[in-house]
């Protein structure tokens, strides 16, 4: 794969993350109990794919053995907090905020790699949040949008920890085998809690979480983790920003949440500055 094809995964993977909140909008049971659903059967579906393709899932370092167990628990607070935050607000709030997670992780990339921090990067990052605040609401604790927003800003730093992980682990194994390991501990560290749950999805919401389990999570991780092999994080996490206008796409087509002006502004520049980012990236 080269870098041109690594773009075109990524942003694959990134249309698939898109449709997780408007689904998840479909499903009437506790965003804790979609996450559990969502990872226990992309679990399954990686386990099945290394089973079949022969993978070795053995590690190599009990410090990676650590790392991936990490990322499992960041990974099950990302998609908990992304999924809680479309629930109590909107589609469009949750992927917007969540927008914001390239800009953390221009500044942790460096640290953590021992890297130069560009500055192209960072006024990039600055111009991606910039869109993210032009759709933000007027900000107030007594109102769901406002909660939607800060658990959205919870979702974004834990998905900037875990992108920044798996760009060093994404050297060192497989995807397929990384996704497992994440999405496996995250299953079993929301079991014990959505066991003490009463649950009841329906037949179509459990086709929904089957296809949120393999489709958004199983096939779309493990994509956008073997591009990390290609492209920063930084760039990776740039170009995700292009998820808040997708969601919002497929918020107004599937679910008729009709973005406001606001939003569509927002949209616009994250759209630009995701579409420059990229260009710059092939030219250098």
């Amino acid at each position: 794969m080269n870098k041109k094809q690594a773009l075109i995964s990524v942003n694959l993977a990134v249309f698939l993350f898109a449709t997780a909140a408007p689904i998840a909008k479909g499903i009437h049971i506790p965003s804790i109990g979609i996450t559990f659903g969502r990872v226990f059967f992309s679990s399954i579906t990686l386990l099945l794919f290394c089973a079949i393709t022969r993978q070795n899932i053995r590690v190599k370092k009990k410090s990676h053995l650590a790392l991936l167990l990490a990322s499992g628990l960041v990974l099950a607070l990302h998609w908990w907090s992304f999924l809680e935050s479309a629930q109590i607000s909107t589609v469009a709030i949750s992927t917007i905020t969540f927008s914001t997670f390239p800009l953390f992780v221009t500044f942790l990339e460096p640290i953590v790699f021992h890297e130069k921090l560009r500055r192209e990067n960072v006024l990039i990052a600055i111009v991606v949040l910039i869109g993210v605040f032009v759709t933000i609401p007027e900000f107030t604790l007594e109102n769901q949008m406002s909660r939607g927003i800060l658990v959205g800003m919870i979702s974004s730093l834990a998905y900037a920890v875990l992108a920044v992980l798996n760009r060093f682990l994404s050297g060192q194994y497989q995807s397929t085998v990384v996704s497992l390991y994440e999405q496996g501990t995250a299953a079993l560290v929301l079991a014990p809690v959505v066991l003490t749950m009463s649950l009841q999805p329906t037949g179509m919401e459990l086709g929904l979480l089957l296809f949120l389990g393999i489709a958004t999570t199983a096939l779309a991780h493990t994509i956008f983790i073997n591009s990390l092999k290609h492209i920063s994080a930084g760039l990776a996490g740039i170009i995700a920003s292009m998820e808040s206008v997708y969601g919002i796409v497929i918020a107004l087509a599937v679910l008729g949440e009709i973005p406001s002006a606001r939003e569509i502004i927002g949209a616009v520049i994250i759209i630009g500055a995701v579409i420059f980012a990229q260009t710059r990236n092939l030219t250098t």
